[in-house]
């Protein structure tokens, strides 16, 4: 890579989320001279990357950052066929809805359809669910063996909160019953209070590529009908971008 490439997306990174950074602080953080640290940080101004912040020393991430991001969420394909089935799940059950990827072991948000209620609600899009506390994380990794073979051997799961899955062997039991019903849940594993059910969404070549599912408050039995609607909805965004069959037939059915 690079040099100047590889160290400017390090600076990138080191701001990412809130992170408000002085150029001291950069230096020290990439193992850089100050004052080579400033001429990147400077270079990136100029591009609205990165901006420094009003009355102060530090710098953060910049508008043109959001600019990239938005333009390769508009790219993804699935973003953009789920978009409408989406708001389609959320006026049907009057709940928000979350369509997510896979990145690592984590589920990124990339479209976040809000409530159809009114209220005032945060948006979601970009924020990051562990995998396995995610009903979204689970629906994909069911179809996903390389992917379910190495969160299930990295040893004990991250705990989120008191209800979080974190024996691996639990973990795999249920999602032999994603595999078995199309539909994932999860109850208070990632924040107390708030439950969720999802499914998987398939391309043309019978590859999980992201999945979509609902928000609702925990408590009470998880609604049958809601989650024939989740799974209607996956089935359409899958067929969508061309998946032959949902979910697909694995080898030896």
């Amino acid at each position: 890579m690079i040099q100047s490439v590889d160290r400017a997306i390090r600076v990138l990174t080191a701001l990412q989320g809130t992170r408000r950074m002085s150029l001291s602080e950069l230096a020290a953080r990439l193992e850089l001279a100050p004052s080579t640290a400033h001429g990147i940080v400077r270079s990136l101004v100029e591009h609205g990357m990165v901006v420094q912040e009003r009355g102060s020393s530090r710098y953060q991430l910049g508008p043109a950052v959001l600019r990239l991001g938005n333009v390769y969420l508009d790219t993804l394909e699935l973003r953009s066929k789920a978009i409408p089935w989406a708001e389609d799940l959320a006026r049907r059950t009057g709940l928000a809805v979350r369509t997510g990827v896979l990145l690592i072991d984590d589920v990124v948000i990339i479209h976040h359809e809000p409530r159809p209620d009114g209220s005032r609600q945060m948006p979601e899009v970009g924020i990051v669910i562990p995998v396995h506390a995610s009903a979204l994380g689970k629906a994909m990794l069911a179809f996903m063996p390389e992917d379910e073979k190495r969160v299930l051997t990295s040893g004990e799961l991250r705990s989120m909160t008191g209800e979080t899955i974190s024996s691996p062997e639990n973990l795999r039991d249920q999602l032999d019953q994603v595999r078995a019903s199309g539909i994932a849940a999860e109850r208070d594993e990632a924040v107390i209070g708030e439950s969720s059910l999802a499914s998987p969404v398939f391309d043309s070549y019978s590859e999980a590529v992201g999945a979509i599912g609902v928000v609702l408050p925990s408590g009470g039995e998880l609604d049958g009908q809601i989650s024939d609607l989740v799974r209607e909805t996956a089935r359409a965004v899958s067929r969508e971008l061309g998946a032959p069959s949902w979910p697909p037939r694995r080898p030896g059915q």
